[in-house]
């Protein structure tokens, strides 16, 4: 690829034209024009994000574009059927830049696509565009990244910077960890001791802290305007000490549990087959359902270690039939495909080895067998708390770790699980888990660059089936257009890891 064709975007676009001309100036007087249903909404996050990447705020105005001008046009036309719930076309000429989508969650794709094109340097004039025609659709419709808010908590300001943070990688599903043995992060007005109590620890002696429901459903609507899906997980039946330390009641001695704020998985439970635990699982899926009008419900049962498997298959079962009953499809961690009771449509998200490992391919396709689908986490590769390399200060390394930003892009959601195509895979998600990471800058810093390669994997085409992932997958053109997102998430104040493999350009440098 010369240098007049090398198009610094990530995820990289399904095609890309260079025609040559004169460049677009994005001059102080550019306006945005806009036409169609939710035009002025994706225009107005534009301007703000103009105004924050470059000092420009165009006027948003509804009457055909000039020169110079910006235009959001939304209409059923503007992209092929079959990739009209999130696609979208880009041109920039010396007349203007047009995007066009068929949704306006495709005209926003197009805008962050537009905001990487925006030069980040702009102390003086003029701001140009090199010409370029870009048509764009997404592999899979969940692009997802986790954020574990239950081991540290992060406050809803804090959740929103990491929101706009993922946006600009066309990340469009947050997955919350809510809950854990180390807190409890989501009021519940039926059970208020779950944060009057369960939320006041968190790892390390984290002083804890937890989202009203009025803050949860701001973080939801917030997130819904940037056109991403909020997805609860209330995990269960382990990873359950805050609930347990909670109430009394809930536990077989009939004696509280005591607050956890160590790392150690597998030794909490929730009882099975009793009433007040049944009351307990309705009331928390009731009103998280209720907050939440994403799809998806995520209830964990990951790591019971100290649940029996008769027990586990009975309280899952259950635990799933009642997400189903308050109108939410539930999700669960691959451990829940154990089952062969699940409500049709059920999500598993596989989160073992990109070489599956055990019974968790079987686990998997147990998804799919009873009517579901399937997100693909495989934590060797895409768990974003695992070690850049050893001897990194936070981070774990359990995962087969340390994973390099090239592992995390050298991977194939399609080629882990035998019998597990693209059919039947909802997407991807990255998760990071907090148990050694308690601030946001901490997060970035362990996230970014990483997201941006699993962001690429659930955005751009997928390699043919007769090629290798490695050479499918070419990290050498990946690295530049990376290097080039890192000058935008040092405008923009996020933090990143200037990793070895990467040409960061000199003015992010470490």
């Amino acid at each position: 690829m010369s240098a007049s064709e090398f198009l610094p975007v990530v995820p990289r676009p399904v095609s890309t034209e260079h025609p040559g001309g004169a460049p677009f100036v994005l001059a102080p007087g550019a306006r945005v024009s806009v036409a169609g249903a939710g035009a002025s909404d994706v225009a107005a996050l534009l301007v703000a994000e103009l105004a924050s990447d470059c000092r420009r705020e165009p006027a948003v105005v509804h009457e055909p574009p000039a020169y110079g001008d910006i235009a959001i046009v939304i209409a059923d036309d503007e992209t092929p059927a079959d990739q009209s719930a999130e696609g979208y076309s880009l041109a920039v000429t010396a007349e203007g830049v047009r995007i066009g989508a068929a949704t306006a969650a495709g005209a926003f794709w197009g805008v962050q696509t537009l905001r990487q094109l925006v030069p980040v340097e702009c102390a003086s004039d003029p701001l140009t565009i090199d010409p370029v025609t870009v048509r764009d659709s997404p592999r899979f419709g969940y692009r997802g990244a986790m954020l574990d808010v239950a081991r540290h908590f992060f406050t809803p300001d804090e959740v929103k910077r990491f929101i706009d943070a993922i946006v600009l990688l066309k990340v469009n599903h947050l997955h919350l960890h809510l809950t854990d043995d180390q807190g409890w992060r989501i009021h519940i007005e039926s059970w208020p001791n779950l944060t009057a109590h369960g939320a006041s620890s968190g790892s390390d002696g984290s002083a804890g802290g937890f989202f009203t429901q009025d803050e949860f459903r701001d973080i939801v609507a917030y997130a819904a305007q940037r056109f991403v899906t909020i997805v609860p997980e209330l995990d269960m039946p382990g990873h359950t000490n805050a609930a347990l330390a909670s109430y009394p009641e809930l536990n077989a001695s009939g004696v509280a549990a005591a607050l956890y704020t160590g790392s150690d998985v597998g030794f909490s439970t929730l009882l099975v087959d009793d009433a007040t635990t049944d009351r307990f699982i309705d009331d928390v899926v009731r009103e998280v359902a209720a907050l939440t009008p994403g799809p998806y419900l995520h209830i964990g049962g990951d790591e019971c270690l100290s649940t029996s498997p008769e027990d586990f298959l009975r309280f899952i079962a259950k635990a799933a039939a009642t997400v189903a009953r308050h109108g939410k499809t539930p999700a669960g961690w691959h451990e829940m495909g154990k089952s062969a009771e699940l409500p049709d449509g059920t999500v598993g998200q596989y989160w073992d080895f990109t070489t599956p490992r055990g019974s968790s391919a079987d686990e998997t396709l147990s998804f799919v067998r009873q009517g579901g689908a399937v997100i693909m986490s495989p934590s060797d590769v895409s768990y974003l708390d695992i070690v850049y390399e050893d001897g990194d200060e936070i981070g774990q390394d359990w995962a087969d770790g340390p994973t390099t930003i090239r592992e995390a892009y050298e991977w194939d959601p399609a080629r882990i699980v035998p019998g597990l195509g693209d059919a039947h895979t909802l997407g991807v998600e990255a998760p990071v888990w907090t148990e050694t990471i308690a601030t946001i800058e901490e997060v970035e810093r362990m996230v970014f660059p990483r997201l941006a390669a699993v962001a690429e994997i659930g955005w751009s085409p997928a390699p043919a089936d007769t090629e290798e992932i490695v050479a499918a997958r070419d990290f050498d053109e990946f690295a530049p257009r990376l290097a080039a997102l890192g000058e935008h998430w040092a405008a923009a104040g996020t933090d990143f890891r200037r990793v070895p493999e990467v040409p960061w350009r000199e003015s992010v440098r470490a």
